[in-house]
């Protein structure tokens, strides 16, 4: 039964020491890793518009290469040097 009276204050020492560690330790770690995912996302969201705005120019690409090919009465081939003297868009 004495035991039991040392073992409260000691466990009192012991959340306050866990209380003090959490707060040096954890709490800054939780911030880096929050950091961490914050530039991950933002380098994420970069590349999907790099991804989204080289499909549609290939999109583009297709769109003519479709125009040329289903337009009745013109000479594919003299389409195909007409567009390839003519100098890119971008």
């Amino acid at each position: 039964m004495r035991d039991l009276g040392v073992l409260i204050p000691i466990l009192g020492i012991m959340c306050g020491l866990v209380a003090i560690i959490g707060k040096v330790w954890i709490r800054p770690w939780l911030r880096l890793k929050e950091k961490q995912l914050q530039m991950t996302s933002d380098r994420t969201a970069e590349k999907a518009a790099q991804y989204a705005a080289h499909t549609e120019r290939l999109e583009q690409r297709v769109r003519v290469l479709e125009r040329i090919v289903t337009d009745k009465g013109i000479d594919v081939a003299e389409e195909i040097d007409r567009l390839r003297d003519t100098p890119p868009l971008n």
